[in-house]
């Protein structure tokens, strides 16, 4: 059993990666109270801490078997919402017929997302009471008065006449894009999808250009439908990468055998490059030094829709597969596997849901850097958020309280060594900042980058992927002049 000290944090306390020295023994803490705001040096990066504070210090335990649940999930219990395949055959005729709502390939992944016990404890698409508290409070309060966090808004649009199919039934089914049952909404509630507001709430602006916004609200219908989920089959997408998509309960087993007691998870959406691989072998070596004996990597990119110049999802695969063969992390202590969410790129709002899901997935410690979830301005150039807004907003944040927050110093291309190295302010005319942009400037028009930023296998596979894409752009205006 783990030892567990409350202690109040002071100035004088050294912390360091939420490292805190009593007795010369090494244990963690994560944060419960917080009021005024101080700041305090962390060897990761400068961060805001709080005094007036309780910390839980939990001390690593070797003395007997380590068991997943490292951290519960949210709720006490994953959910599970796939019907158990005896069952079936009766459901699906039962769903054949009900009124029918036809779901986009986003919806899908949403159902994905909360049937596969993500979003735990949500049971399905949130009804009216769910969509308020997760808009207005980014969190949701459980029948024992305690909360969890639920930042954004997990709900299923519908049109008038879908609404007007409806009618009174107190059930529907999920029919996929391509006809297919996908599942049953079970005592619904129909409600107003007010579109300003939900927009200004999530992002913080109404601003036109923001990816998902255009993608899914504003062609969305005027309504919103909630209900418990039943979903006929766990979800696939057979397109070579499912063996990736490990559910929440998959990962919790694998974290078991191999013995895992510390799981620290790195969610991105870009290719792996040198940075990250420094920081996240950082964070290990540091998890290490803390008296942690096997502390787990979840590498964990993210799988469902993202922005139209995001490198796509099975090109991302390839390239980690390659930085692993590489030998730039060690396969033996990462796991690699896919998020299902969407993308919202909503910063500090959307990176307490990428939170929270790890904490459903099995994992006690988080990454986070600069900008997370974040994105340019669509309108004008700048940041859409505050570059550090997102590790302060997971440092207060209601619901993660059990989840231990690891802020990491930025990376930069040291011209002076010739590699991926942590930023230093002192001599910061030797660093080189190279952006997702610039990575991808360099892919697209075949300059490399310089050495050390990415393995050349991992390069060489987006050097591939953008030489395709300028193949097939070449195709189309051929076809264009031609016709």
């Amino acid at each position: 059993m783990s030892l567990t000290v409350k202690l109040h944090i002071t100035n004088q306390l050294n912390l360091n990666l939420g490292q805190t020295n009593i007795n010369n023994k090494t244990k963690f803490y994560t944060t419960r109270i917080r009021t005024k705001p101080i700041y305090r040096s962390n060897s990761l990066i400068s961060t805001t801490s709080y005094n007036k504070r309780t910390t839980t210090m939990h001390v690593p335990s070797h003395s007997s078997s380590i068991k997943s649940s490292l951290i519960d999930p949210d709720g006490g219990a994953l959910v599970d919402l796939a019907v158990p395949e005896r069952e079936r055959a009766k459901k699906k005729l039962e769903a054949e017929a009900l009124p029918q709502v036809r779901l986009t390939k986003i919806d899908v992944e949403w159902v994905h997302v909360i049937s596969e016990g993500w979003a735990s404890p949500l049971r399905g698409f949130m009804r009216e009471s769910e969509y308020l508290q997760s808009l207005h409070f980014n969190c949701l309060r459980m029948e024992s008065g305690s909360l969890v966090n639920m930042s954004l808004p997990i709900v299923l649009a519908i049109d008038d006449d879908t609404k007007t199919r409806i009618g009174s039934s107190p059930n529907v089914g999920l029919v996929g894009p391509n006809g297919d049952l996908v599942g049953i909404l079970r005592s619904i509630e129909i409600y107003k999808h007010n579109k300003e507001e939900r927009i200004a709430r999530t992002w913080g602006t109404t601003t036109p250009g923001l990816p998902y916004v255009e993608e899914v609200i504003t062609p969305a219908g005027n309504w919103l439908v909630g209900g418990d989920l039943e979903v006929l089959n766990p979800i696939k997408y057979n397109d070579g990468l499912d063996h990736y998509r490990l559910s929440p309960q998959q990962l919790r087993k694998e974290f078991d055998r191999r013995q895992a007691d510390a799981v620290f998870a790195f969610q991105l959406r870009n290719p792996v490059h040198n940075g990250h691989a420094l920081l996240m072998n950082d964070t290990r070596k540091r998890l290490l030094e803390m008296g942690y004996k096997n502390p787990i990597l979840l590498l964990h990119p993210l799988g469902g829709f993202t922005k139209a110049d995001d490198v796509p999802l099975d090109v991302r695969m390839e390239q980690h597969s390659k930085v692993l063969e590489d030998g730039i992390l060690d396969p033996e202590t990462t796991i690699v596997a896919i998020f299902p969410s969407p993308m919202h790129y909503a910063g500090p709002t959307e990176v307490q849901w990428h939170a929270k899901a790890r904490i459903n997935a099995g994992a006690n410690f988080y990454i986070v850097g600069r900008d997370p979830a974040g994105m340019g301005h669509p309108t004008e150039k700048r940041d859409l958020y505050d570059p550090d807004h997102g590790k302060k907003v997971l440092s207060m944040a209601p619901g993660l309280e059990k989840l231990n927050i690891l802020p990491f110093r930025v990376a930069a291309y040291d011209t002076v060594e010739k590699k991926m190295a942590f930023f230093e302010p002192s001599r910061a005319k030797d660093f080189l900042f190279i952006s997702g942009t610039k990575m991808r400037t360099y892919a697209r028009t075949g300059e490399n980058p310089p050495d050390g930023f990415m393995c050349p296998a991992g390069w060489n596979v987006l050097v591939k992927y953008y030489e395709s894409l300028q193949a097939e752009e070449a195709l189309q205006q051929q076809a264009v002049l031609t016709s």
